[in-house]
């Protein structure tokens, strides 16, 4: 499909754009990007030009417009079925989609303590309770994905293979090497195997190719 458009904000700080991005790139869907810089006087205006609320990341494809990164991982996994961005049994299937939009929708603690930076490291230090919370909310959700239906599945994702799920998931791995959050085996293994994952190594290679910094945002 030539005619996908996914307009993005910076790559070393937009988490959002990231989620929509990887769930393209894993399809193997073509598209073209639009990249606006962020937190710029302009940024707004740019990006009311694509589509009235002013946010990113928003995904054109012909006459549709779909915006929200969680419902553009939808989308794209119902052009693309043969790809597998949902697992295929219903059971697992609905834990996943809970999952994912407890991540869409809550963590706010870490995502303001712990906006996504991919070209910085911060040294270990003393989490705000409610930023630790979240930080053992999320390796829970690691841990029993993994253990009930990863390693079944014989993957190295939270359900075997690549999904959504994990798309949701890649820009807390970003933050949790950012912040040097401490992990248990289970949990290093899972953030080594995104990673490492061609498409999110792109976007990480592009981030640090970026020219424009931006001192404490969440996108």
């Amino acid at each position: 499909m030539d005619d996908l458009i996914l307009v993005i904000g910076n790559k070393n700080y937009s988490s959002w754009s990231l989620r929509a991005w990887l769930a393209l790139k894993v399809a193997g869907a073509s598209f073209e990007e639009v990249l606006i810089p962020l937190d710029q006087p302009n940024t707004r205006q740019e990006i009311l030009k694509h589509w009235r609320n002013g946010k990113v990341p928003i995904l054109k494809h012909g006459d549709n417009l779909v915006w929200e990164s969680l419902a553009i991982c939808e989308y794209v996994a119902e052009l693309f079925p043969q790809t597998g961005l949902w697992p295929a049994d219903t059971r697992a299937r609905a834990i996943a989609r809970s999952l994912s939009t407890e991540m869409h929708a809550g963590f706010t603690a870490l995502r303001e303590h712990m906006p996504m930076n991919i070209r910085s490291r911060f040294p270990e230090e003393s989490r705000k309770p409610d930023v630790q919370e979240d930080i053992n909310r999320i390796t829970a959700i690691w841990r029993r994905s993994r253990e009930r239906y990863g390693v079944e599945n014989g993957g190295d994702f939270l359900f075997g293979s690549f999904t959504i799920l994990d798309a949701m998931f890649a820009p807390v791995v970003s933050r949790f090497r950012t912040y040097a959050v401490d992990l248990g085996e289970v949990e290093t293994s899972y953030v080594e195997a995104v990673w490492n994952h061609p498409a999110m190594q792109e976007w990480t290679k592009a981030a640090h190719a970026e020219p424009m910094v931006i001192d404490s945002a969440e996108f």
